[in-house]
C-alpha cells in the first residue's frame, strides 16, 4: 500500500521517498505526493527521481507511475518526487469549486442524480440526469457558492475509515462528505466562481465550473 501523503498534506510539493518496486517502466513509492486519477479529478504532473511522470493509477491502494522507460530506477533506491504546484493548486480550488456546487445542486433539485463528473486545470464540470435546463437555477447556485468563498470558512478533512482509504471534508454548518480527493484549507482560497450550462443529451444536463480570478499561490 502507498502511503498518501497528499490527504494529509496537499500542501506539499516536494518529497523523498524509497522506491518500492519496479516492473519495467512502472514503479511504486513507499509514499507519495503525486495524486492518481479518481473521483474525476485529474492526476497530478510532475517528477519522480528527476523522470517525468507519464500516467499515474490507482491499483486497489496502491498507486502506480509509469516513467520513460530508461528510467534506470531500482527497488530502495531514495529519489526526490516533485508536483507541479501551480496547476495541483488550480486542481484542488476547482475540485472544491464543484464539490461545493455540487451539493448545492441537491439541495435545488430534489431527487437529482449526479452521473459524471471531471476536474481538470481549467474548468470542472459535473453532469446530472436531469429531464429539465438548469440554466435558471445557475445565478442563485453560483450567488451561493460565491457567498461561501466570501465567507472564507475553515475546511477539515479526515479518514472516515483509515483501514479502507476513505475520507471526507466537512464546512461546519454547510455539508460533510465522503471525498478522497486533495483539499484546501479554506473556502476563501477557491476565488470567485461561475458557471455555465450544458445539455449533453436528453435527460442530462452538464453544470461547467470556472474560476473567473486567479488567488496568489501559497
Amino acid at each position: 500500500m502507498t502511503i498518501k501523503r497528499f490527504w494529509t498534506e496537499p500542501y506539499l510539493t516536494r518529497l523523498q521517498t524509497e522506491i518500492a518496486e519496479v516492473e519495467g517502466d512502472q514503479v511504486m513509492l513507499r509514499e507519495t505526493i503525486f495524486y492518481a486519477l479518481s473521483g474525476g479529478q485529474e492526476s497530478d504532473q510532475g517528477m519522480i527521481g528527476g523522470h517525468p511522470v507519464i500516467e499515474a493509477s490507482k491499483q486497489g491502494q496502491s498507486i502506480v507511475y509509469r516513467l520513460p522507460a530508461d528510467h534506470g530506477l531500482t527497488p530502495g533506491q531514495v529519489v526526490d518526487v516533485v508536483i507541479d504546484w501551480q496547476r495541483r493548486y488550480r486542481l484542488m480550488r476547482l475540485h472544491f469549486a464543484a464539490e461545493i456546487v455540487l451539493e448545492l445542486v441537491y439541495r435545488a433539485l430534489v431527487g437529482v442524480e449526479k452521473v459524471g463528473a471531471h476536474i481538470a486545470a481549467d474548468k470542472a464540470r459535473i453532469d446530472f440526469a436531469w429531464p429539465e435546463n438548469v440554466t435558471p437555477l445557475l445565478p442563485d447556485l453560483a450567488k451561493a457558492a460565491n457567498e461561501l468563498v466570501a465567507a472564507d470558512l475553515p475546511i477539515t478533512s479526515d479518514f472516515s475509515d483509515r483501514d479502507a482509504g476513505r475520507r471526507y471534508w466537512e464546512i461546519p454548518g454547510f455539508a460533510q462528505v465522503p471525498c478522497g480527493g486533495t483539499h484546501l484549507r479554506r473556502t476563501g482560497e477557491i476565488g470567485q466562481v461561475m458557471l455555465k450550462r450544458r445539455n449533453i443529451g436528453k435527460g442530462k444536463e452538464r453544470i461547467e465550473v470556472f474560476l473567473t480570478a486567479d488567488t496568489a499561490d501559497t
